[in-house]
């Protein structure tokens, strides 16, 4: 695959941004951001095409799985990032990789993308 296109979905600033740099290092085109479920949702409404999604659980004090289920629904990978434990993930969201905060920004696309 070459330069995929990622959406960042991230509340805080500073992650987000460094997540930006991180991946913009390993070739990843960044296709948008969104700090909360309602920016998100009207992101992927006008994207003609991305190929995956970085996901924060909790944006703004709002849980994302909206988000989720529009990403399932197009068939596109992406990954839950969370600073809580995976265990509050619920049951129908447990094929979806998860990265713990602080993660490694390299695990980013091995999760994404693990055949590539």
């Amino acid at each position: 695959m070459m330069s995929p296109r990622i959406l960042i979905i991230e509340d805080e600033h500073l992650i987000a941004h460094a997540l930006r740099s991180a991946l913009r290092v390993s070739g990843v085109e960044i296709a948008g951001m969104a700090a909360t479920v309602e920016q998100a949702l009207a992101l992927l409404r006008s994207m003609p095409k991305i190929d995956g999604a970085l996901l924060d659980i909790n944006l703004r004090g709002e849980p994302a799985y909206a988000v989720a289920d529009d990403l399932i629904a197009r068939g596109l990978p992406f990954v839950f990032t969370t600073g809580y434990s995976a265990q509050i993930i619920p049951k129908g969201y447990q094929h979806v990789p998860v990265l713990q905060k602080p993660f490694d920004p390299n695990e980013i696309l091995t999760a994404l993308f693990p055949n590539a």
